[in-house]
C-alpha cells in the first residue's frame, strides 16, 4: 500500500490532469461542517514507514499530544474521486487533509494564523511532499480557511485525540469537562479568536464589548494572542452569547475555563 502513499500530493500518471485546480463554480455540496472528531482506530497498513523523493519517512504511533506550525497548502479536482492512502476515495467537497507521519486516520484543528479562522479536518492521506509544508488541505477546508486566495498559508495544527473512553486531547492540553471545574480559580470565557496581531486582537476587542457590552481579556501564549470574552456568572449565560458569536462571523468561537 505505500503506493498509495502518494494518493493526495505527488503527481502519477492515472491522474487525468496534469495542473490540480478549483471548480469554476463553488458546487452546493461542498460543505461547511467541521469533521467531528471521535475515536477511530488507526489503519495498521499506514503505520509502516515508506520513501518518497529519497526521504524516509516514519509514521507515529499515535497523534495524542502533536501540535506543529508552518504552511498549509490545499488539493483538488486533479486527485477528486481517487484513492487516499487510507483507502478511501477522496471527496475535495468534505473536510478532509494529507500528512507526511500523523497516524491514519486522525482528526486536527487548523488555524490560519493570519485571520484566526479554524476548521477540523479528518486526515486520511499522506502530504503534503513540499519543503515547509505542515498539512494539505481538501477544497472545502481551503475554503472555509481562506487559503484559495493565496494557496499556501500559515497555520497552527493540533491533533483532537479522542481515546477508547471518550476522552478529549487538543494539542498538548485535554480538553476541560462541561461541569465547571473543582479549581475555582478557573472561570468560564468564550475564545473568539487565535492571531499574531495584538493590535487585530485589541481592535476586535473593542468591537465586540461595544456589541454585547461585556468585559474581556487577551492571552499570550507561544507566540499567539487569544480573545476570551468573560467571565460569564453561569454556563446558560455563556450558551446564549456564543450562539449570537455563531451567527454573527465567529463560527469557531467555543467556550473555556481559564485563571
Amino acid at each position: 500500500m505505500v503506493f498509495l502513499a502518494v494518493a493526495g500530493c505527488a503527481p502519477r500518471g492515472r491522474y487525468y490532469q496534469h495542473q490540480d485546480s478549483a471548480p469554476n463554480i463553488i458546487p452546493q455540496n461542498v460543505t461547511t461542517e467541521d469533521a467531528i472528531p471521535r475515536y477511530e482506530p488507526y489503519a495498521p497498513a499506514n503505520m509502516r514507514p515508506y520513501t518518497i523523493r529519497g526521504i524516509r519517512y516514519r509514521p507515529l504511533k499515535t497523534g495524542k499530544g502533536f501540535s506543529d506550525a508552518g504552511k498549509a497548502s490545499w488539493y483538488g479536482q486533479k486527485f477528486h474521486g481517487h484513492l487516499t492512502s487510507n483507502g478511501e476515495i477522496y471527496d475535495m467537497y468534505q473536510m478532509s487533509a494529507a500528512h507526511k507521519t500523523l497516524p491514519l486516520p486522525s482528526f486536527v484543528r487548523v488555524t490560519n494564523v493570519q485571520n484566526g479562522k479554524q476548521v477540523v479536518v479528518r486526515v486520511n492521506d499522506r502530504g503534503p511532499f513540499h519543503s515547509g509544508r505542515v498539512i494539505d488541505l481538501s477544497y472545502a477546508a481551503a475554503l472555509k480557511l481562506d487559503v484559495l486566495k493565496t494557496g499556501v498559508i500559515d497555520v497552527k495544527i493540533d491533533v483532537i485525540h479522542v481515546d477508547k473512553t471518550g476522552k478529549v486531547t487538543v494539542g498538548r492540553l485535554p480538553i476541560i469537562p462541561k461541569k465547571a471545574p473543582k479549581n475555582i480559580s478557573q472561570q468560564l470565557y468564550i475564545q473568539i479568536v487565535a492571531l499574531q496581531n495584538k493590535t487585530q486582537i485589541l481592535k476586535l476587542a473593542k468591537d465586540l464589548q461595544n456589541l454585547y457590552s461585556g468585559p474581556f481579556k487577551t492571552k499570550f501564549e507561544k507566540g499567539i494572542y487569544k480573545l476570551h470574552l468573560g467571565p460569564f456568572n453561569n454556563k446558560h449565560e455563556a450558551d446564549r452569547l456564543l450562539i449570537k458569536l455563531k451567527s454573527n462571523h465567529h463560527p469557531s468561537a467555543f467556550k473555556i475555563y481559564s485563571d
